[in-house]
């Protein structure tokens, strides 16, 4: 979770103009508690029981996943299951989220 918050501005666009949602099996105070003691920007979704994840095409029992949405608030990308612990799975979130922003 370090990775998501430590390369924020990079990864993200800063914030401006792309939405990432990071979804896990993890419940929701679990996650509230991770973001506020890591003082993360992102959004963290709980999916104990795995409804998302089956409507939204991720493998049964992917226990963290994540979408990037574009403007117009459409899945641009699915990364599931995201491993967190990778360098290449950030690599291929920034490319997906540049992929999303518009064109200068």
């Amino acid at each position: 979770m370090e990775a998501y918050r430590d390369q924020y501005a990079k990864l993200f666009n800063g914030g401006r103009n792309v939405v990432v949602l990071a979804v896990s099996a993890d419940a929701d105070t679990a996650l509230a508690s991770w973001a506020r003691d890591l003082q993360t920007p992102l959004l963290f979704g709980s999916d104990v029981g795995n409804a998302i994840g089956r409507r939204y095409g991720a493998p049964r029992g992917s226990s963290r996943n994540l979408f990037v949405i574009d403007p117009s608030g459409r899945i641009a990308k699915r990364m599931t299951p995201f491993n967190e612990l990778a360098q290449t799975a950030y690599d291929e979130l920034e490319s997906a989220v540049k992929k999303t922003l518009p064109a200068n």
